[in-house]
């Protein structure tokens, strides 16, 4: 899917560039079959290079450690992908090996490990096919030893077996790739947390150590006054720009007043600024303010400027909600979006969730060109001026979040739905209807039982499957909401 709304020119909203997936490979067999079948090494060597090949054209930075044939091999190849810091490490068993091949990989790299098989083709030509051609086809034959091996060592086990062409198969090794590029973003991520609690949303509160002991990456401790005075060095020329771009990306409502636009551009490229100045993977921001102060004011004037970033790849989320940045950070990273959402009412007569939230909005997501509408007030917080409203796109959908536990460990979330069409909120609010097949008082009590907190992000596309891959890489918890049946 494309992050940013399609009636936008590619080059108005530019990717911010992220950091490729690392993926670390090993290939392998048994040394005692080369000499006995002269042509099998070759051809599984070719096997391997395929795979690296497919990993490339995902957009992975590749590490390969080459084709190994016994233990000593292994260690070396293990030595060099342990210093390479991948993301994830992708064993590929061409034919048999024993584990003593495969356990060293997984001890010394410490980093989550994907085994997989891949036969040269859907079945093999039995008239044709002798012990060297066989050989080729069992990279499965290991594969219970391995988990036996892991499973006795402590180390997780996850594997895909397939054939080389067998989409099915890479759909499946895609997922956990996905997973590692979220692993990846979070462990070399940097979070800015600026302002303070919105005063009495305990829920909110996340002890920032915990992100780092869990997820790794870092995070950033803003004030206000970092922006402060970044939007004061703002220029009138490059406000205007930024209020030309405004005006390409959404409809402007006729409440919106031009001075709180102006604002809002001026904050926007101040907050461009503040994210380059800091490199930002991503912000959590509130700041209540007071009398219309200037700290207030640029609270007041985030939304735009948030929802730009949020568009581009840096996800910002309001009311200090660290824990949906950072799941709006995963979505984003698996090409899903992730718009800062909470429950807004329920429709028991059509069946649906109505969920959204005032504030930065994920504009890549949106159905149409995404809204500007002026408010006179947020309901809630202090100040004034424009904020979007939009629909996310129609069609499946997943809500997404980081719970938390009692012990401080984190947990993943997830609910599929389908966006439905219906009447909506003119608020200034990104306001959708979720349809999850059953009760929506039923869900908002199962979704609320979860630990969620009352932020989440909601992404477009069917992905608890996804969200499950990247909780296993990650050590986490993850629960899911479904209707009977489902999942």
């Amino acid at each position: 899917m494309s992050d940013v709304p399609t009636a936008v020119p590619d080059s108005a909203l530019l990717r911010t560039a992220r950091r490729r997936t690392r993926v670390g490979l090993v290939a392998g067999g048994l040394a005692a079959y080369w000499p006995q079948f002269p042509r099998l090494l070759e051809q599984l060597q070719e096997s391997a290079r395929f795979v690296t090949r497919r990993f490339e054209e995902m957009g992975c930075e590749v590490v390969d450690a080459g084709f190994i044939s016994d233990p000593q091999e292994a260690a070396r190849a293990a030595e060099q992908l342990r210093k390479a810091d991948c993301d994830i490490v992708v064993t590929f068993l061409t034919t048999y090996l024993t584990a003593s091949m495969v356990l060293p990989i997984a001890q010394r790299t410490h980093t989550p490990v994907l085994v997989i098989d891949l036969q040269p083709t859907e079945a093999m030509d039995h008239p044709n096919t002798g012990t060297g051609e066989w050989l080729a086809y069992c990279g499965q034959c290991p594969l219970p030893e391995v988990a036996n091996v892991f499973r006795r060592s402590g180390i997780a086990f996850r594997s895909v077996s397939g054939y080389l062409r067998d989409e099915n198969a890479w759909k499946r090794i895609g997922r956990w790739i996905s997973a590692a590029g979220v692993r990846g973003a979070l462990r070399h991520g940097r979070h800015g947390l600026m302002g303070h609690l919105y005063p009495g949303m305990l829920d909110v509160s996340t002890d920032m150590t915990l992100v780092s002991a869990q997820f790794g990456g870092h995070v950033e401790v803003l004030e206000f006054d970092d922006l402060r005075v970044r939007v004061a060095a703002v220029t009138d020329e490059e406000t205007a720009d930024r209020v030309a771009l405004a005006r390409s990306v959404f409809t402007l409502d006729d409440s919106v007043d031009e001075s709180d636009l102006g604002w809002a551009a001026r904050v926007s490229v101040g907050l461009d600024r503040l994210v380059e100045d800091f490199a930002l993977d991503s912000l959590a921001y509130y700041h209540r303010g007071l009398d219309g102060e200037i700290h207030e004011r640029l609270g007041a004037g985030m939304i735009l400027g948030s929802s730009l970033l949020t568009a581009r790849g840096v996800p910002v989320a309001g009311e200090y909600e660290l824990r949906t940045s950072l799941a709006m950070l995963i979505a984003d990273t698996m090409g899903a979006g992730g718009s800062f959402t909470e429950l807004q009412a329920l429709n028991f007569s059509d069946g649906v969730v109505e969920m959204g939230h005032d504030g930065p909005a994920h504009l890549g997501i949106s159905a149409e060109n995404p809204l500007l509408r002026g408010l006179g007030v947020y309901h809630g917080k202090r100040g004034w001026g424009v904020s979007v409203e939009f629909d996310v796109r129609h069609g499946p959908v997943t809500t997404f979040g980081v719970g938390q536990e009692a012990d401080g460990s984190f947990v993943f979330v997830a609910s599929e739905g389908e966006v439905v069409p219906g009447p909506l909120l003119e608020i200034g609010n990104t306001t959708s209807r979720v349809d999850f097949g059953f009760d929506p008082g039923e869900w908002v009590d199962a979704w609320s039982a979860t630990g969620i907190g009352h932020h989440w992000t909601v992404c477009t596309g069917h992905r608890a499957k996804d969200f499950r891959a990247a909780a296993d890489l990650l050590g986490v918890p993850f629960r899911v909401v479904a209707g009977p049946g489902e999942l």
